[in-house]
């Protein structure tokens, strides 16, 4: 497939679809990626982003949700309930949509890019 042709890798990101054809399922789980496309075979395993989404997100998501709690603590001084009720949900839900997204979109740049891990050989 031509680099013009390819799906667009936050499209694939949102639909969760195979980086390179576009068809297959990219996950089995919410967040765990499937061992290969069941449309174009392509290999999720050797595609492992490992947590570099998670590290980004937890930064990202932590500031939100802190800088949001806190704005609502001065601003009303709810009881800590309150606090529990609202922000807990919200962070768990916020934390599986985007991990899901982004190591959508990380996996997708890496078949785009045919980005590989670095690798010893013995050329002696």
């Amino acid at each position: 497939m031509t680099p013009a042709a390819r799906p667009d890798a936050i499209a694939l990101a949102l639909g969760g679809r195979c980086p390179r054809c576009g068809q297959g399922r990219l996950f089995k789980g919410v967040a765990a990626l499937a061992p290969q496309c069941a449309s174009c075979g392509l290999d999720f395993a050797a595609l492992n982003v490992g947590d570099g989404p998670a590290a980004f997100l937890t930064l990202i998501l932590g500031f939100v949700i802190v800088g949001g709690a806190l704005w609502l603590e001065f601003a009303v001084s709810p009881p800590f309930w309150v606090h529990l009720v609202l922000w807990t949900p919200l962070l768990i839900g916020a934390v599986l949509i985007s991990l899901r997204c982004a190591k959508a979109v990380l996996v997708a740049q890496e078949v785009r890019h045919q980005a590989h891990e670095g690798r010893l050989t013995d050329d002696a």
